[in-house]
């Protein structure tokens, strides 16, 4: 059965303190991360928190990009939620790990949207 997205939640570990703590690297290598799956950027938001830590959304036409990270553990939880055939999740997942540094990533994929019918489209020839 066809999925109408595809969602990847990726656990990065091992990733440096300063990247994960440092609110704009981490807001550029997201947006960068979803154009090099092929995504278009809408629009996006972080926050930094104190001490330490960010959480963000890129939001893209194909749908979401989010982290949460815990440098103090050098750890990032990742989603991305890409709908549609031309965006594929696991390049921003593989870009993600490069520029984060990641030691380790464990991920899996969730096919969203399965148990929905959609409907027939009558093509007039």
């Amino acid at each position: 059965m066809r999925a109408l997205g595809r969602h990847v939640l990726a656990e990065l570990q091992g990733c440096p303190f300063d990247i994960l703590n440092d609110m704009k690297k981490i807001e550029e290598i997201m947006v960068k991360a979803a154009l090099e799956a092929g995504a278009e950027v809408r629009e996006f938001v972080f926050h930094k928190f104190s001490p330490q830590g960010v959480s963000g959304v890129i939001v893209i036409s194909e749908s979401h990009l989010a982290i949460h990270t815990w440098p103090e553990l050098g750890y990032a939880a990742v989603d991305v939620f890409t709908c549609g055939d031309t965006v594929n999740p696991w390049d921003a997942c593989n870009y993600l790990v490069e520029n984060f540094q990641a030691e380790n990533m464990d991920a899996q994929e969730i096919k969203r949207g399965t148990n929905i019918s959609l409907p027939r489209v009558a093509v007039n020839l």
